[in-house]
């Protein structure tokens, strides 16, 4: 070490200062988006004691920084999905088999709000928003039809849905029922995080007790029933998009996991019973190099909390399984064919990054919802890396970076004083009841924000390098819904009360109330409801009327 810093004095007193005396450099400090100061170089110095087995290892060990599997894409690539999911059930399935046929792999279902808060799109309060940003489901008749002629033993499919979780996927088992496929050959995720809704998003409905019990009922049910399923999806994509930064991101996914793991405990669960089927959903933003170095400090920071804090023995168990994303607060709709180059840049970091599952965001979501050829491209865009660019050839290509090796340690320190800082509020459940995560993820929002506003932070198209009179979206075609979509699911949901059996649907609402009176696991009293046709907006007005709303505080 002694000669490389002597070396390194020498290249600073000489080369670097005659250069620096000529041209300064760009600006006085330079940092991640998380702050976190990025030197000028880096060199073993930045790795004091670095020992490769306890940092690194190898893939498929613990720690699992480079990556969760031995052979990683050499074995298989990662599953590419695109985020789907618009008007009618009908529209839905349309887009899916396009997908499909144009090689997509994995598919991934965006609900609309009503669905989402479980109203029924015949309900006032669906009024304007029925099939906007999402899907309308309102009964197992939906479900069907999105899922027309496409075999659910042979797709993975990933449901972006939180409060009404256990009715969705309810709905998604009676109709693998239906197309003969047993719930054992069943694969996908559930994203029903419902801690991260109360922080950032709001799409709950209950109050938080009664919400981690419906999450846990999924996860007791599908260890048993559903084995191939991820149980819980736990999400800090949606703490991005709020405005955390990549250091916060990790810190609350993992702080909301270590929820779940306790919570899951006090029902008597052992942990290595379910935790092999967690998962994680993370956000990818633009800074390359923190967002790669995110994804590793992830697995090496939860492998150690699953090793220490809650003994596994289980190596599955310890498994940071990452389902990453396209930020879609990264796009904008100045010039946005632009929004390619940053989606690439998402998938290419996901898969430096070591990622299961990748998302890639099409180029026109900035100002609307997707069309077919801007999902085709997102598609493509992961299929050009996939199989034209060798990034598949080798596992963890970056590790050893003096650079990369350092941020990965950095991000892993500044997260587990996150998660100290939390445990001392009791949890996260205490840190989102005093607004501790609130405030974190508004505070740094702001500074996003004001750098932004302030051209410190760049964004092409939006406060540099812009075109003159650009009339970009004027000049765009806009993908829209039909206006007609809302009185179709009307009409649709009417047809659905008209034809079923009043009586068995009351059955099965009684018996779903009495299963919440006993705090049995309701999944099985929501698939036989689910399976007389109740609706979304029925099942969970019995839960309405049980446990009430949730009313979120203001935190000033």
């Amino acid at each position: 070490m002694k000669k490389i810093q002597d070396s390194l004095k020498q290249w600073e007193d000489t080369s670097l200062k005659k250069v620096l005396d000529r041209s300064p450099e760009r600006q006085e400090e330079f940092t991640t988006e998380s702050g976190i100061p990025v030197n000028r170089l880096y060199t073993p110095l930045d790795l004091p004691e670095w020992d490769y087995n306890e940092a690194l290892g190898f893939p498929g060990q613990y720690p699992y920084t480079r990556g969760v599997y031995p052979s990683m894409y050499r074995g298989r690539l990662w599953t590419m999905r695109n985020y789907a999911g618009f008007g009618t059930a009908e529209d839905t399935n349309q887009r899916f088999r396009y997908l499909l046929d144009q090689g997509m792999k994995g598919l991934s279902i965006a609900f609309d709000l009503p669905t989402q808060l479980g109203y029924d799109s015949d309900d006032s309060m669906s009024e304007g928003a029925v099939g906007r940003v999402g899907v309308a489901v309102d009964s197992l008749a939906d479900m069907e039809i999105i899922f027309q002629n496409i075999p659910l033993d042979s797709v993975s499919t990933s449901m972006t849905i939180n409060a009404p979780a256990t009715i969705l996927l309810a709905m998604y088992i009676a109709v693998g029922e239906k197309q003969d496929v047993p719930p054992e050959k069943l694969m996908g995720t559930t994203q029903n995080d419902i801690l991260k809704e109360f922080i950032a998003r709001g799409t709950y409905i209950f109050p938080p007790e009664p919400s981690i019990k419906l999450v846990l009922d999924i996860v007791e049910y599908c260890a048993s029933h559903v084995p191939k399923w991820n149980t819980l999806n736990i999400t800090g994509y949606h703490f991005r998009e709020a405005g955390a930064n990549a250091i916060q991101e990790l810190a609350f996914t993992l702080a909301d996991a270590i929820t779940y793991i306790e919570k899951a405990q006090e029902r008597d669960l052992d942990v290595d019973y379910f935790a092999p089927r967690l998962s994680y959903s993370l956000g990818c933003y633009m800074d390359f190099f923190e967002e790669v170095a995110k994804y590793r400090a992830a697995r090496r920071l939860y492998a150690k909390i699953m090793k220490e804090r809650f003994q596994t023995e289980n190596p599955k168990s310890r498994l940071f399984r990452i389902f990453t994303g396209s930020c879609g607060s990264t796009l904008v709709p100045q010039q946005p064919i632009n929004n390619i180059v940053r989606v690439a840049m998402h998938a290419l970091m996901g898969i430096l990054g070591g990622n299961q599952a990748i998302h890639t965001a099409c180029w026109d979501e900035g100002y609307a919802l997707p069309s077919e050829d801007s999902a085709r491209i997102a598609l493509r865009t992961q299929q050009i890396l996939a199989h034209e660019c060798g990034l598949g050839n080798t596992i963890d290509p970056l590790a050893g970076s003096y650079f990369l090796e350092s941020l990965t340690n950095e991000i892993e320190r500044q997260a587990a004083a996150y998660l100290q800082k939390i445990d001392v509020m009791g949890g996260m459940l205490g840190a989102i009841d005093n607004g501790f995560v609130f405030k974190e993820i508004q505070d740094s929002s702001v500074k996003f924000q004001q750098r932004v506003e302030s051209g410190e932070r760049v964004i092409v198209g939006l406060n540099k390098y812009g075109m003159p009179s650009e009339g970009e979206l004027e000049d765009q075609e806009i993908f829209a819904i039909d206006e007609s979509v809302e009185g179709a699911q009307k009409q649709k949901i009417a047809g659905i009360r008209a034809r079923r059996k009043a009586e068995d649907v009351q059955k099965q609402l009684a018996d779903l109330e009495q299963a919440i009176d006993k705090e049995e696991n309701l999944m099985p009293h929501i698939i036989e409801a689910v399976k007389s046709y109740a609706t979304i907006g029925e099942i969970c007005g019995v839960m309405r009327e049980k446990w009430g709303e949730f009313q979120a505080s203001t935190y000033v």
